[in-house]
């Protein structure tokens, strides 16, 4: 193999060690040790900690915490630790814990000058370089050179650089393999993907980006491209100049779990197992109850159906929707299976509006249908852009900048205080200006039904068979039959103000966006006569009067917009019905999340406290925590929402709709476990890894942050990109933690022969359960609604009524939110 290959395959392996991170303007979560999902999560962890530094247990307090609130049951605790030879009192064991984790923390790299480390000074070039490179449109000035490549630029400003040791710039090759080169002939090959590891795991924030920047393409990368193999040759010539060391000075990879992780290990395994039994426990007590009864109302059509996000917030407002009437909700990814580039009206840019494992297979636009609406809206926007680019103009120019903030300061200043000391007011000054003008979903339509082929890119639309399967598959693996007058697709979005993690709290399944485009999409697709016959064709009678229409719900302040623009007179009083109902479920759920008293139903500024509260935290440009996101998530429940519409499982559990009835060849249930079933590991792997090692795995405090290029924030002035969630994100206070942190417990209600012949053709899902990254219970309806908890290796255990854990009395656990 020729040394150009071989370093060209050594970066390539040693950077699948680094999980990726996404630009934070369309923040997707997703599991920061993946790169280390094909070893078991006791061996995984301590060589992430070996590699990244970060702790990947639970702290002692933490679990000590739990064990109080009476979170995990002693009984399965004993069983845990005696599997791993441990015997003691819980507390005895967590002191033991506490005592081998502070001897074994590592110090190494701690200096007393940092400034004056070789490496820190190497870093603080790269970083400002990496900064001004890979900037999505956050910079007035940019880095010259930059279409040339990371690489080619760096190599341009280099000499123009007081802090790049001389020399660095006349001494680079031009071909960056031989810039790598050069700096590893003096050690031997075999230490060379070491070197290459330890270097992409220095910077893994950057080294993330980078690598998914390369993954993805996109404008940015074909505008301004950076190489895997450009940015250690940069980084090795920097180290190498500072005279830095290059090649680590031991190998661990072998390291394995010590004591502390052992004990962390079972501590955290009879946490999860209690959460998991009484999950298990409702949804198998359910599973019976219902089985063998008539539904009477089974035959009759409920008042709407309303398909929402699995999303845990979703949870929520469900219960809430379906205590005020007669409506049926279900669970689906919230792209609601349309793997599309979007592109919204008179938008500069499209996002890819799906999961990051699926692919986009189509560009959809925005197209008027109302040229008066739309000539009113462009008007408005005209001018609020004009008026934008003059004060964004004079702010940032040098030679108007001071004059003014001189001119615009005491305006300023009442601006900044009325949106500090009155929020909402604010927040209603500027819904009132914005109602003035028509939103584009009113004269807009999402061009579904035109179909054009291209030879760059994407195909535009989508070709009536597309339509047709799109709308089939999604009734398909939610398991429908039946259909009501009103069917709503609901999308979900965030509101905050002043949130550079705002894009965290939009739908995980439409990779960081408001899922409100997929939405409108699948309706308009829906309702296709065309798409209709084809769904009649593949037995899903759809009658003549079901009208299907597009939503958003506001997870912030638990409003749901309806897009009834294309609603018949003939459905009016259904409407009309629907959307005072979910002004009370709206009231309902609110109050349940954010602790404030209802009001008398109405909602709204001067309405319901509830709601008041929760339109303030939007507004409210302060605000470190407007919501909680999907703080708390620890299951993920597939199967009708029969068994799970009596429960109120306190907004942690993901919910996808399946009837096993309905899917003889179980080719609907393994889309969910190759696909959501995954996402939602990967939500649920973020927020792990995010509250036990914030400063590792998460992003600190908001309070500090210093947004960055648009691509993420700093903690402070420079340095790595942070690249998990917030502390506010998953602690109630500083040293208050809320978000538990448990690997995920999937519960399928399935045959279970069926699960394991899904999981025997996908090795990679199983794979992910084998090495414990998550678990898998199947509750079986074909053995007397049996429990089967996965083992490895295609086995299972079956649980004894006996061993399933009995639920508590129904109590909330969520608390206001606070201030850090």
């Amino acid at each position: 193999m020729s040394t150009e290959r071989a370093i060209r395959e050594g970066i390539d392996e040693a950077a699948e060690t680094v999980g990726s991170v996404w630009p934070i303007h369309s923040f997707v979560t997703a599991n920061p040790l993946s790169g280390f999902e094909d070893e078991p999560f006791a061996e995984a962890v301590p060589r992430a900690a070996d590699r990244l530094g970060g702790r990947g247990y639970p702290s002692p307090e933490t679990f000590r915490g739990a064990l109080d609130e009476g979170r995990i049951d002693l009984d399965l605790l004993d069983a845990e630790l005696a599997e791993r030879g441990y015997e003691g009192d819980p507390e005895t064991l967590l002191e033991r814990m506490e005592t081998a984790g502070e001897s074994g923390d590592a110090t190494a790299g701690e200096t007393e000058d940092s400034a004056a480390d070789p490496t820190e000074r190497a870093d603080r070039v790269l970083t400002k370089w990496l900064s001004a490179f890979l900037d999505e449109g956050r910079a007035e000035w940019s880095m010259p050179n930059r279409e040339d490549g990371f690489y080619e630029a760096f190599r341009s400003v280099a000499a123009y650089d007081d802090e790049v040791p001389e020399g660095v710039a006349t001494d680079l090759p031009a071909s960056p393999i031989e810039a790598v080169k050069s700096v590893l002939e003096p050690y031997p090959e075999g230490r060379w993907n070491a070197v290459f590891e330890a270097q992409f795991a220095a910077l893994p924030g950057w080294t993330g980006l980078l690598k998914r920047r390369v993954a993805d393409g996109g404008a940015w990368q074909s505008a301004h491209p950076i190489t895997l193999e450009g940015y250690l040759a940069v980084r090795l010539a920097l180290l190498d100049a500072f005279d830095a060391d290059i090649v680590p000075a031991a190998d661990s990879n072998d390291a394995g779990p010590g004591t502390a992780d052992e004990l962390a290990d079972a501590f955290l395994s009879a946490w999860e197992a209690s959460y998991r039994g009484e999950l298990v426990e409702r949804v198998a007590t359910e599973s019976e109850a219902r089985a063998g009864t008539d539904d009477a109302s089974a035959d009759e059509r409920p008042a709407a159906q309303l398909v929402f996000c699995i999303d845990t917030r979703s949870e929520v407002i469900r219960r809430h929707v379906e205590s005020t009437g007669d409506y049926e909700t279900h669970g689906y990814a919230g792209f609601f299976g349309v793997p599309m580039e979007y592109r919204g009206y008179d938008s500069e840019v499209s996002v890819d509006a799906c999961p990051p494992i699926v692919d986009a297979q189509h560009r959809v636009s925005e197209v008027p249908t109302d040229d008066d609406a739309r000539a009113t809206r462009d008007r408005w926007a005209d001018l609020r852009e004009a008026a934008g680019e003059v004060i964004e103009t004079l702010k940032s120019n040098p030679a108007t900048a001071f004059s003014f903030v001189e001119g615009a300061g005491s305006g300023y200043g009442v601006a900044l205080a009325a949106r500090t000391l009155v929020p909402g007011r604010v927040s209603d000054l500027l819904a009132a200006a914005g109602d003035s003008a028509p939103d584009d979903h009113e004269f807009c339509e999402p061009d579904v039904h035109r179909h054009e082929g291209s030879d760059e890119g994407l195909p535009v639309g989508l070709s009536r068979d597309e339509r047709v399967e799109y709308a089939a598959t999604a009734f398909e693996l939610m398991g429908w039959e039946a259909f009501g007058r009103l069917v709503v697709f609901t999308g979900h979005a965030s509101e905050t103000a002043n949130n550079p993690y705002g894009s965290s709290l939009d739908c995980g399944a439409c990779a960081g966006n408001p899922g409100g485009p997929n939405a409108r999409a699948l309706a308009a697709i829906c309702n296709d006569p065309e798409v209709k016959d084809g769904l009649r064709e593949r037995g899903h009678d759809v009658p003549d009067d079901t009208v299907f229409l597009a939503a958003e719900h506001n997870t912030t302040t638990d409003e749901i917009e309806l897009y009834d623009g294309d609603v018949p007179d003939s459905h009016a009083d259904d409407l009309a019905r629907l959307r005072a109902d979910l002004a009370t479920a709206r009231e309902n759920a609110t109050a349940e999340r954010v602790g404030a008293p209802t009001g008398d139903g109405s909602t709204g500024r001067g309405g319901s406290a509830a709601v008041n509260e929760a339109e303030r935290r939007a507004g409210d440009w302060a605000e470190t925590r407007p919501e909680w996101g999907l703080a708390g998530n620890a299951g993920f429940v597939v199967g009708p929402r029969e068994l799970t519409s009596g429960l109120d499982l306190d907004g942690r559990a993901f919910l996808h709709s399946y009837d096993w009835t309905t899917d003889a060849d179980g080719d609907a249930l393994e889309a969910i476990l190759t696909g959501p079933m995954v996402v939602t590991q990967w939500i649920n792997a973020q927020y792990y890894f995010s509250t036990v090692d914030n400063a590792a795995y998460g992003s600190g405090s908001k309070v500090t942050h210093n947004p960055v290029g648009n691509v993420g924030v700093y903690q402070g002035n420079g340095g790595d990109l942070m690249t998990g969630l917030p502390l506010q994100s998953v602690r109630a206070a500083a040293d208050e933690p809320y978000h538990q942190p448990l690997r995920l417990s999937t519960v399928v209600h399935a045959p279970v022969d069926r699960v394991t012949e899904i999981l025997a053709d996908n090795e990679a899902v199983a794979g992910l359960l084998d090495n414990d990254w998550l678990s898998l219970t199947v509750v079986d309806p074909t053995r007397d609604h049996r429990a089967f908890h996965y083992e490895s290796e295609l086995e299972w255990t079956p649980l004894a009524e006996s061993e399933r854990v009995e639920p508590p009395a129904e109590t909330s656990t969520t608390p206001a939110a606070a201030d850090d």
